[in-house]
């Protein structure tokens, strides 16, 4: 899929879906927040949640406290989703609307936490450009955190 096909395409999930009805929704994201306890991320750590479109784990890591967090998403309107949840909170934090194939970022993180947007990326290119893209904005001590899906689909919750 290239990149206009792949924008579009979730740029219409989200204008066409209600947040709940996606498969991938969690009200409240708890395996990856267990990492973010498990490794004791510093409140003042910089973190990027690439794919992060309209997910909930931004809402938690304010309550939280985290002062420095980016989403980046390839959809404009998952992006709008979560600021308008947000609210007047959506203004302290940073939000990148790219492709996490084909991006540049001023920044360097901490932690590069990804759920599925690497999933996504089939192309041997597009994963190549990400792995580059993330080796170059990670700091030397800095932690990759990419959640995938099961080769042969999701689990259920009950699994």
């Amino acid at each position: 899929m290239g990149d206009l096909n792949r924008k579009e395409h979730w740029d219409n999930i989200y204008q066409t879906k209600e947040l709940d009805k996606v498969s991938w929704h969690q009200p409240s994201p708890e395996t990856s927040l267990e990492l973010f306890s498990d490794l004791k991320v510093p409140l003042t750590a910089k973190i990027i949640d690439v794919g992060g479109g309209d997910s909930f784990l931004v809402d938690h890591l304010l309550d939280l406290g985290y002062t420095d967090v980016t989403v980046l998403d390839i959809s404009a309107n998952a992006l709008e989703g979560a600021k308008k949840r947000l609210g007047d909170r959506a203004k302290s934090v940073k939000w990148i609307v790219a492709d996490a194939s084909n991006f540049k970022l001023t920044e360097q993180y901490d932690l590069w936490h990804d759920r599925a947007a690497f999933h996504f990326l089939t192309d041997e290119n597009d994963i190549t450009n990400y792995i580059n893209i993330a080796q170059q904005n990670i700091n030397p001590s800095g932690i990759l955190a990419i959640g995938t899906f099961l080769k042969m689909g999701q689990l259920n919750a009950a699994e």
